[in-house]
């Protein structure tokens, strides 16, 4: 990938045990509490977005970069070798973060020395300065030949001049155009609060709220907008009217509200499906639910009317992984449209999903994640022949499409194509966003 189309990416390397994970969490601050239908799912990812004084970037984290080879003490095995090489391809910076307590290890230099060959703007993050008085010692890294920064993740300190250095050497942010505007349908049954949320979001009396399931009719747009400048995020908010049971439809308004509800639901980027807190998910809830999957939408649950709960959430999320499993890869987040509960993290959840809808997996770490997970869990022989993986490009966004070329389509089974969804999303999260894989045959071998 040339240097003029990498995208807004950094990518984090060091050896073992210099904090490197540490200052990943510290960089991706902004986490969202995601109720998933597995169980083990990894938390730490490979790659999250991050804001930084309103600017927006990719972070990925290397994981298990810099593992000494066990028949070689300071070189970097192959294996360990193609992770930097993946990173740094899609990368428009690099973070080598080093121990200050260790000093310069012959494994930082073979780091630094595969950076500087890359072409890859580099910068040290010196681990551990936990106060100014060991500034100094920094100093000793620059034998790598790369620009230092004292930080301590452990203190929250020193990241500003890191970032801002690192932010300087990223291409620059592009304004976002019209087709950009992410739509979100707000969908649910009747009456679960779905007008009142939306007049709490935007602080006004926009939609009319009543008592009387129905109120709404039609399906209403409202221009909506998170941060601001380049990187902000725009909306057009959805207003549906609750989607009733087809058998409790009995007038031509009716049928027509819900036929604009389900047009609204495919035409969103994200859905947010909002239930009632006052009882568990119903048929119907569940119905919707499986609307907005058929139609391969993000989606971020609300449980509305929290203040008229009568259990808990350790009680009520596990009924909703129950009732909807095939819903575990979304965001669920309890609020109260009322009272204003968690009206804030309801809206950092719909930002986090549109942000993983139209996120651009870097081809290089998305083929080392498919051929590890090839190489850990085959797959079943199908009339006596085998599935073989040649390599994986992501090709659409709203739904993520990942396209994968392979010895024959035909030996795929739905059980690998599953397994293959679920290690996508426990390296690069993609929480409340749809995955679809295609596959397409390459005459390579049988």
């Amino acid at each position: 990938m040339s240097e003029t189309t990498k995208a807004r990416v950094i990518a984090i390397v060091g050896r073992p045990n210099v904090g490197k994970s540490a200052i990943f969490n510290r960089l991706a601050k902004r986490r969202i509490a995601i109720v998933h239908s597995e169980s083990g799912v990894t938390r730490d990812r490979l790659m999250r977005e991050v804001t930084w004084d309103e600017e927006r970037f990719e972070l990925i984290d290397t994981g298990g970069i810099g593992t000494i080879s066990s028949t070689a003490a300071d070189t970097i095995d192959g294996g360990i070798r193609r992770q930097v090489d993946a990173a740094l391809e899609d990368a428009a910076v690099s973070m080598l973060v080093v121990n200050m307590e260790d000093g310069v290890t012959p494994m930082d230099e073979e780091v630094a020395g595969l950076l500087r060959r890359s072409g890859c703007p580099a910068f040290v993050a010196v681990n551990k300065a936990d106060n100014p008085s060991r500034d100094a010692a920094a100093d000793e890294f620059g034998r790598l030949g790369l620009p230092v920064f004292p930080v301590s993740a452990l203190h929250d300190r020193g990241f500003a001049p890191l970032m801002e250095a690192m932010i300087e050497t990223l291409p620059p942010a592009t304004e976002p155009e019209e087709k950009d505007i992410l739509r979100v349908a707000i969908v649910g049954r009747p009456n679960v609060g779905k007008s009142s949320y939306i007049n709490r979001l935007l602080r006004n009396d926009r939609v009319i709220v009543s008592d009387v399931a129905g109120t709404t009719r039609d399906s209403i747009d409202i221009p909506f907008m998170v941060g601001s400048g380049p990187q902000a995020r725009h909306y057009m908010l959805i207003d549906t009217a609750g989607i009733r049971r087809v058998g409790k439809i009995d007038n031509s308004v009716e049928r027509f509200s819900r036929f604009r509800a389900e047009q609204s639901i495919q035409n969103a980027d994200v859905v947010v499906l909002i239930t009632d807190a006052t009882v568990y998910p119903t048929a119907q809830d569940k119905k919707i639910a499986a609307a907005v999957v058929e139609a391969a939408k993000g989606c971020v649950i609300i449980v509305n009317k929290w203040d008229l709960a009568t259990t808990t959430q350790r009680q009520y999320a596990p009924e909703v992984k129950r009732i909807m499993n095939f819903m575990g890869h979304c965001p669920l987040v309890f609020i109260s449209a009322e009272t204003g509960l968690n009206i804030r993290r309801s809206i950092e959840a719909i930002d986090h999903v549109a942000a993983q809808v139209s996120s651009t997996l870097p081809t290089g770490v998305l083929n080392r994640v498919i051929e590890d997970a090839y190489a850990k869990v085959g797959p079943p022989s199908v009339n006596g022949k085998r599935l073989k993986l040649y390599y994986a490009t992501q090709v659409g966004h709203a739904p993520i499409i990942i396209r994968i070329f392979v010895n024959d389509p035909r030996r795929i089974v739905p059980a690998y194509r599953a397994y293959l969804i679920r290690i996508l999303r426990s390296h690069f999260g993609l929480e409340g966003a749809p995955i679809l894989l295609q596959f397409r045959g390459r005459t390579r071998d049988t």
